[in-house]
């Protein structure tokens, strides 16, 4: 192993002159992803803030169909309510995005019959994926709960210690079993729920980096139909959404990089691409519907009774539990297959703004939770939404209580005492998540890929497998 000194470890992960805003940089062929990943977070933003500023209350007019009891509002219209409460659909979109991006390169070597550089590289994302998901969780978490505790700061939904060291004993307690992603049940931490879906990202990393193993040597017949099969299984077997969505995204890399290639994209396929255009513009509406799958409760009976999903609602898997994710994972697909094919959807994911929610997204999605549950949850007190857990509940920031009341006027999820807040919050937002993606987010990224290097055998001969002869037997 190689020598560590602090002064390269510091270069490695604070390089000089390397920093975002360092010129233009050349879009990538998949930018566009990014920037969906990116917008994509932007709605899970949306989504918290719009459903903890009105609270209870107005939750279930927000997650329940249009019309849904008499309830017509245009945040929860047909396909423009994912641009409010599209927080689920974003999250199935973070999954078929992480099965497509992990295997652009295993099955680019794999088509390639590179299957010796297969393993180096699927042996380099397989021990940094850890790290990389683990690492700016890890220090976003301690120092939040440390700040809470330092400085006394109440949190709505989580009971702060009453000492640094009790906060950072159960900081540790929690993080330990979150950690452990083949640990049953549910896993979360109590001072920022939104971090739930990191093991299912975790565990859905995993099976994409088998498939590409398992798969290496199979014909791209035999791999399109076996990893039709894990979807299949996933979805319709068992109750494994998550793991329907990343081997989806894989099977739709599949299918791009076989496309580039004559011979080998399915011909069923190639004659459909004259009519691509009417194909993917109707997949993008149908996508868009289905992104709005009602989702405040889990009784299918209430989706029966929301207009326009009665006869949908009998497509639902009879394995799938929580019916919402099933609409979900089709809604996913449909929407990350349609980006790359619908020009002026392209070019609005490969702009500016897209491109920096982009390069921000992990940690956005990390730090909106702990602004929105501290200065948010205070703000819009102050600006006068009403608690969802009462006054009495709120004593201990009371003094925030309506100091400065917004009218809450205009429609359902635009009201001016919402949006104004925005002004104040969305950039302090983006500005924390550009902070941390610069010093945490993207020295975990060099840290991982460092620690690697210093775990191999700098290209030193590996030794021979040592052969044992044949028993000889003696009589």
């Amino acid at each position: 192993m190689k020598s560590i000194t602090f002064r390269g470890l510091r270069h490695l992960l604070w390089p000089r002159g390397t920093g975002s805003s360092d010129g233009p940089r050349q879009l990538r062929p998949t930018a566009y992803l990014d920037g969906l990943r990116g917008f994509a977070a932007f709605l899970v933003y949306i989504h918290h803030h719009e459903l903890f500023a009105h609270g209870l209350k107005e939750m279930k007019v927000f997650e329940s169909g249009f019309g849904y009891e008499g309830e017509f509002h245009l945040a929860t219209f047909f396909l423009l309510r994912n641009f409010f409460t599209g927080g689920h659909l974003a999250v199935a979109i973070f999954f078929v995005i992480s099965g497509y991006v992990l295997s652009v390169k295993p099955l680019s070597l794999i088509h390639a019959g590179e299957h010796l550089k297969l393993f180096d590289n699927l042996a380099s994302a397989f021990f940094r994926r850890w790290f990389r998901l683990y690492i700016p969780l890890i220090v976003t978490t301690l120092v939040y709960v440390t700040t809470l505790s330092v400085f006394g700061i109440w949190h709505v939904q989580y009971e702060v210690k009453e000492t640094l060291g009790g906060e950072l004993w159960n900081w540790y307690i929690e993080f330990k079993n979150f950690s452990n992603i083949f640990k049953e049940g549910w896993l979360s931490v109590s001072y920022n729920g939104h971090l739930w879906s990191i093991p299912l990202e975790m565990r859905g990393s995993i099976i994409t980096f088998t498939a590409c193993i398992a798969l290496a040597r199979a014909t791209h017949k035999a791999r399109l139909l076996c990893l039709l099969a894990l979807v299949y299984y996933f979805i319709y077997i068992v109750d494994a959404y998550y793991c329907a969505l990343f081997m989806a995204g894989m099977l739709q890399c599949d299918l791009d990089l076989l496309a580039k290639r004559d011979g080998y994209f399915p011909p069923w396929l190639r004659r459909l691409e004259p009519y691509k255009t009417f194909i993917f513009y109707h997949l993008f509406l149908i996508g868009m519907y289905l992104g709005g799958v009602p989702s405040y409760s889990q009784d299918l009976n209430e989706l029966r009774a929301s207009p326009g999903w009665y006869y949908l609602s009998y497509l639902k898997p009879q394995a799938v539990f929580d019916f919402k994710w099933f609409y979900l994972f089709l809604a996913g697909n449909m929407l990350v297959a349609c980006v790359p094919r619908i020009a002026w959807q392209r070019r609005f994911f490969e702009s500016r703004f897209c491109q920096f929610l982009g390069r921000v997204s992990f940690a956005l999605y990390l730090v909106h939770g702990p602004i929105l549950y501290t200065l948010g949850d205070r703000v819009y007190y102050a600006v006068g939404w009403h608690r969802p857990a009462g006054e009495l509940h709120y004593a201990p920031i009371a003094h925030w209580g309506h100091v400065l009341p917004l009218p809450q006027t205009g429609p359902l999820g635009l009201e001016i005492a919402l949006l104004l807040p925005q002004l104040v919050l969305l950039p302090l937002t983006l500005w924390v998540a550009d902070l941390v993606t610069r010093m945490v987010d993207e020295p975990a990224v060099r840290f991982a890929a460092w620690m690697y290097k210093r775990v191999q055998q700098d290209g030193e001969a590996e030794p021979k497998p040592v052969v044992l002869a044949p028993l000889t037997r003696v009589d």
